[in-house]
């Protein structure tokens, strides 16, 4: 009835306790601590200190969120590039040796999957695809009623594919799907278009206002929204690229739902009329008409949901 879900990022982590009964999830207590340069059993220690002031509930299970590489099967944490100390820790092995509660590893596109999936946009299907579109930009698959990680953890890795030749650069590739759809993508995307001659007036209103140093998907959102030529065209790049992406995957895997969170989450309104009008041009008919393409239900609740719907270990 009741778990520990803990969720590693390069700039915070969080752990949860939740109690999950009856197909829904509510979370009971909650703390976050910032992860920069803290040794990893510094961090095991703090997650130890929360877990062990819920002992008494008996607790049914943890979940740990993280971004990849990393083994779940062994329940290894191998050398993610935002977390630079954490070279091959053995963080399942660590909480089951100290505790004897079963524990489950996840990276952070499966565990929203899962958490998507079990309890938000995506109930009720067999075959979904959740989206981070974050500071990254991965896919978690849910396939025939189970998630599906790969041979070796590194199924969903989308981020990685190249769209066009040149372009911003994301996952060490440029005009990858990172490039143009995730957050640090879309900067560089900015710079890059900021060079036309057609947008470079608007861009100087918008960078002067803001401040280079402040520009972000967050800024040329709100610039955006506000008739700012130079951001407008930024979001229809960016929303363009996201269709072809979303193509590629109702072609391959022909989903019932692609549920998609971060930056597409909190602007929907900017990127789905441009990545719905490829997606009418680019997809087989009959797979895109079975398809739905959703922001994330759990809004900005899922990393802790996440961790949570991995505690459990149904997936």
């Amino acid at each position: 009835m009741y778990y520990i879900g803990l969720d590693i990022g390069g700039t915070k982590c969080a752990s949860t306790l939740g109690k999950i009964e009856n197909g829904n999830i509510e979370i009971l207590d909650k703390e976050y601590f910032l992860t920069a340069n803290q040794d990893p059993y510094a961090i095991l220690g703090k997650f130890s200190v929360f877990i062990e002031k819920h002992l008494n509930k008996g607790l049914k299970g943890i979940g740990v969120s993280c971004g990849g590489p990393l083994d779940s099967v062994k329940g290894i944490i191998m050398s993610p590039p935002s977390l630079p100390l954490w070279d091959d820790i053995e963080i399942v092995k660590y909480f089951e040796d100290k505790y004897n509660i079963k524990t489950h590893l996840q990276n952070d596109a499966n565990a929203c999957a899962v958490a998507e999936w079990k309890f938000g946009a995506g109930q009720g299907t067999s075959n979904m695809v959740f989206l981070t579109f974050g500071t990254g930009f991965g896919a978690g698959l849910i396939l025939d009623g189970k998630l599906y990680s790969g041979t070796n953890d590194n199924a969903g890795e989308i981020g990685h594919v190249r769209l066009t030749k040149s372009g911003p650069e994301g996952y060490c590739k440029v005009g990858s799907c990172e490039g143009y759809c995730s957050g640090s993508g879309m900067v560089r995307l900015a710079e890059i278009m900021s060079k036309q001659k057609s947008l470079r007036s608007s861009y100087k209103e918008f960078s002067d206002t803001v401040g280079k140093d402040n520009i972000s998907a967050k800024t040329i959102s709100e610039f955006a929204r506000k008739d700012n030529k130079f951001c407008k065209a930024v979001f229809k790049k960016s929303g363009e690229m996201l269709g072809r992406t979303l193509s590629l995957l109702i072609d391959l895997l022909n989903p019932e739902k692609i549920v998609i969170g971060g930056i597409y989450m909190r602007a929907y309104d900017l990127l789905y009329p441009q990545a719905k009008r490829i997606m009418e041009r680019e997809c087989l008919p009959f797979s895109l008409g079975v398809c739905e393409v959703v922001p994330a239900g759990l809004k900005e609740n899922i990393g802790d949901i996440a961790a949570l719907s991995i505690a459990k270990g149904d997936f």
